[in-house]
């Protein structure tokens, strides 16, 4: 009787176990972001870059030189496009 007592309290145990998961699952994520030990914890889940280039991926340097060259080419793409207007807007008499 005492292992047939044991199995109905081990059977119980996973039940109860099992139906705790499910609610936590269903449960909508509370969210931590404004709270200091939210900040903290999702500072940790970060997978921070390194310096230079490794076989894991990028480095800071390559991120920030293709920025510096993305940047560079749409200052220069839109300076060109003002000036082409300009131009087309004296054409026709409206620009000063």
């Amino acid at each position: 009787m005492a292992k047939e007592e044991k199995k109905a309290k081990a059977q119980a145990k996973a039940e109860e176990k099992a139906r705790r998961k499910a609610e936590k699952k269903n449960k909508a994520p509370k969210d931590h972001w404004f709270t200091i030990r939210g900040i903290r914890k999702e500072a940790k889940r970060v997978v921070w870059p390194h310096w230079r280039s490794s076989d894991r991926g990028e480095g800071i340097w390559q991120n920030t030189g293709e920025v510096v060259i993305f940047t560079a080419f749409f200052a220069l793409f839109f300076v060109l496009c003002n000036y082409v207007i300009t131009i087309l807007l004296k054409l026709i008499g409206i620009g000063a």
